[in-house]
């Protein structure tokens, strides 16, 4: 139960009642209703009123969202709960760091992709509903790297376009470019900017830019004024630029500048922003070139989530048992090799093309790409195109088909439920609890139904 400190008029009287009840049923009564207001948000459920003054209910966190052990050298930290801020930045996962995070509470480099996707499907629901948020920052995101968990808080600010102007620009760090330009201006002239959907989706590529490489795309060398205010407020807003634009390099991370702790993610040249794959680099360049200055141009919160997602099928185990991120994205190269510990890959490596039934006897590329390794698992939504990997997933739809591993010094696919697996290459059929040997240049029909795929083999690595 929160008391609001200042009195609220009628209209955040009314917002706030539309939150609790209009907005809380919408979402309950959908599909995946429990998913969203079990995992995604903190939402409020109800307005309450305490000596004159107007409140909020909302449900308690989880305890994943609070930490167990905390710093490494003191329990200062210990029990409070796992603000995003924490897991942003780069000087709270450098062991050298007094003030470190246990080693585990913060996860590996797949447990970000997780977490990113979480966010960007809260901030997806909230704009299906014609909402948005304002304040969209770590500082409103709780996240458990452990569980791969985040979970959106303070909800009681959201802005209902056209009825609720915003009451808050936004949080530092955050705010979208042309808000900041424009905030001289009084809110009643039309060419200020307030916070509405393309501000969110701003923050949302920061904040999936900053949990993935650990540092704040727009904060670079570049000086526009010698006044530290009047400088913050052009390099975020007016004068932007992305740290890492391809041709414009005047904003890249001065070395010399940045401190020691923060040293490793901030090197752009070691851990650039390509080492995320092709699907988000082409968002990254979207939000912060293309749409850095033109809000209409900027990835929806949809299409960070279904990049993420296809990230993650890009994904390799680091064979270095002692890499701190574990994973890595696959760069399409001769000799792949971790970006973080610099460990080569050691052996071939099974990459499956994904392709779909254009017509009959047509098959066309999908642009989805799934890496083998070791024990991994095949699913649904990479067998049929009509299966969607988002929160509306089914138990059933979530139980894997079959799984790949490396037997007998061989790539090998173990059916366990497919019921119309083929080997188009050699024209036979793979019954169930059989498997398939992976080579190059195999074609494998995983499915018959009505958009099931076939996938074209190539082993990389040879």
């Amino acid at each position: 139960m929160a008391i609001f400190r200042d009195k609220q008029d009628f209209n955040q009287r009314e917002r706030l009642i539309r939150i609790t009840d209009k907005y809380y049923k919408q979402i309950k009564e959908k599909e995946a209703g429990d998913y969203y207001l079990e995992e995604i948000y903190r939402w409020p459920t109800d307005v309450i009123e305490f000596d004159g003054k107007l409140g909020i209910i909302v449900p308690i966190y989880k305890p994943k969202f609070f930490f167990k052990k905390g710093y490494v050298s003191s329990d200062l930290i210990k029990g409070e709960e796992k603000n995003g801020k924490w897991f942003a930045g780069a000087k709270f996962r450098n062991k050298k760091f007094p003030l470190s995070l246990d080693e585990s509470e913060l996860g590996n480099w797949m447990s970000y992709f997780q977490v990113s996707v979480n966010i960007a499907r809260g901030v997806k629901k909230m704009h299906s509903m014609g909402l948005s948020h304002s304040d969209l920052s770590y500082n409103n995101v709780l996240v458990d790297p452990v569980s791969k968990s985040a979970c959106m808080i303070d909800l009681d600010g959201l802005v209902v376009p056209g009825l609720f102007p915003a009451e808050v620009i936004g949080t530092a760090d955050f705010i979208a470019p042309e808000v900041l330009a424009t905030k001289h201006l009084n809110k009643s002239d039309p060419n200020r900017k307030l916070p509405k959907r393309e501000t969110d989706l701003h923050a949302l590529a920061c904040l999936i830019y900053m949990y993935l490489l650990h540092r704040h795309p727009l904060k670079g060398g570049k000086v526009h004024d010698l006044d530290t205010e009047k400088d913050d407020l052009l390099s975020m807003g007016e004068k932007a630029l992305f740290i890492e634009h391809p041709s414009d390099k005047a904003n890249r991370p001065k070395l010399d500048q940045v401190s020691k702790w923060d040293l490793f993610w901030a090197d752009v040249s070691q851990l650039p922003y390509t080492i995320t794959g092709p699907y988000l680099k082409t968002l990254f360049d979207k939000a912060f070139i293309d749409g850095l200055h033109n809000p209409m141009q900027r990835p929806t919160a949809d299409e960070w989530e279904q990049a993420l997602l296809k990230t993650t099928d890009l994904m390799q185990p680091c064979s270095n048992t002692a890499c701190e991120q574990k994973w890595y994205v696959f760069n399409n190269t001769n000799k792949p090799k971790c970006p973080f510990c610099g460990t080569y890959h050691q052996g071939t490596l099974p990459v499956l093309d994904l392709y779909y039934q254009f017509k009959p006897a047509v098959w066309k590329p999908e642009n989805h790409r799934l890496m083998v390794y070791h024990n991994q698992y095949l699913f649904q939504w990479h067998v049929n195109r009509n299966i969607i990997r988002n929160e509306k997933l089914t138990d059933a739809q979530k139980v894997p088909l079959g799984y790949f591993t490396f037997h007998n010094g061989k790539w090998v696919l173990v059916n366990q439920k497919l019921t119309s697996l083929k080997d188009l290459t050699e024209d036979k059929l793979i019954p169930i609890n059989s498997m398939v040997e992976l080579t190059d240049g195999k074609r494998l029909l995983l499915s018959n139904e009505e958009g099931g795929r076939v996938v074209l083999i190539t082993m990389a690595n040879k």
